[in-house]
């Protein structure tokens, strides 16, 4: 590659495969929370120059998946674990209220597509992928808040769900592995039959225990799994 099509590599598209590739690996955790993602070994895995680099590592942390410390190296975001409880109080509400609102404000074509995306993410459950899976269950959620017709909290939604992506890859991997859960299908259906019924009052209700369930499968993970088989990077309060 001559020096001009480097270059127009590094301004154009070529940030986009380093995007892809490391958001990738950081929700299925393959990249470890608190592990260090150096430009220059990067820039030499994907056979490019350290400028998409740079541009792949600014917009990840745009979505709080990497962070900069002070000494300018940049390193995976870390599970905030001492925080979980307040980020499930703030995904709780925000689950209720866009459940409560899509049942009152649901057309057909917004069930349909509900419906659609419910199917999505069960045929995505036989795949065994858990990046998969947490893309359709975030897929299944935003269908509801978009059925709400409220943007401002279908956008808050939306954050959440995706900080939470790395802990519902956990949250999955548990679930499978213990037995002890089931993986969501029959709560998505009921939630979806609230919202065609226009039951605001079922909605929320299923939305909360929702959001419980999520909330206690994952501190049953931590319990027994946190010390041993997984890297959080940083030590859990106690």
């Amino acid at each position: 590659m001559n020096q001009e099509e480097e270059g127009k590599r590094a301004k154009g598209s070529g940030w986009r495969s380093v995007y892809d590739a490391l958001r990738s690996e950081i929700l299925s955790l393959e990249l470890q929370p608190g592990q260090l993602l150096d430009e220059t070994t990067l820039a030499e895995r994907f056979d490019m120059s350290r400028s998409p680099v740079r541009e792949a590592l600014i917009r990840l942390a745009g979505e709080e998946l990497v962070v900069t410390l002070p000494n300018r190296s940049t390193i995976v975001a870390p599970l905030e674990i001492a925080t979980f409880p307040k980020y499930i109080d703030a995904l709780d509400i925000a689950q209720r209220m866009n459940a409560r609102l899509a049942a009152e404000c649901r057309t057909e074509e917004d069930l349909k597509i509900i419906a659609r995306q419910q199917k999505r993410f069960e045929a995505s459950i036989k795949t065994g992928n858990h990046l998969t899976m947490s893309a359709a269950n975030k897929d299944f959620h935003m269908a509801i808040a978009n059925a709400g017709r409220n943007p401002y909290l279908a956008g808050f939604y939306e954050r959440l769900l995706d900080q939470g992506r790395r802990m519902m890859h956990l949250h999955f991997d548990y679930l499978e592995r213990t037995n002890e859960g089931y993986l969501l299908t029959d709560e998505h259906g009921d939630m979806l039959e609230a919202i065609r019924a226009r039951d605001v009052a079922r909605a929320d209700e299923l939305a909360h225990a929702h959001t419980r369930q999520f909330r206690d499968s994952f501190f049953d993970f931590l319990r027994e799994n946190y010390t041993d088989n997984v890297k959080l990077g940083l030590s859990m309060a106690a």
